[in-house]
């Protein structure tokens, strides 16, 4: 498992160039939601595959959706959006 430092220094690795702005938003969202650095990877990359680019909002309501169903791994993470159709893999 990989805390939330490790798993963004990993997309800039793979060339995903996230803005200072995203990275202080995804720290928010982390906060505001107090999820867990697994779900909050979790929505970056379901964010990241739903909608192309980081897109803030929708990464806030999917992680908001992910604490409040109590979803607590990236497998049950990707389970809850292949039911809500978020994502079609």
């Amino acid at each position: 498992m990989q805390t939330l430092e490790e798993y963004l220094q990993s997309l800039k690795g793979k060339g995903f160039q996230l803005q200072e702005d995203a990275i202080g938003f995804i720290y928010f969202g982390k906060h505001y939601t107090n999820a867990s650095d697994e779900i909050t990877n979790a929505a970056i990359e379901l964010t990241l595959k739903a909608q192309k680019s980081f897109d803030g909002s929708f990464y806030i309501s999917l992680l908001e959706a992910l604490v409040l169903n109590k979803i607590e791994n990236r497998k049950d993470a990707i389970q809850f959006a292949k039911e809500k159709e978020i994502l079609a893999i």
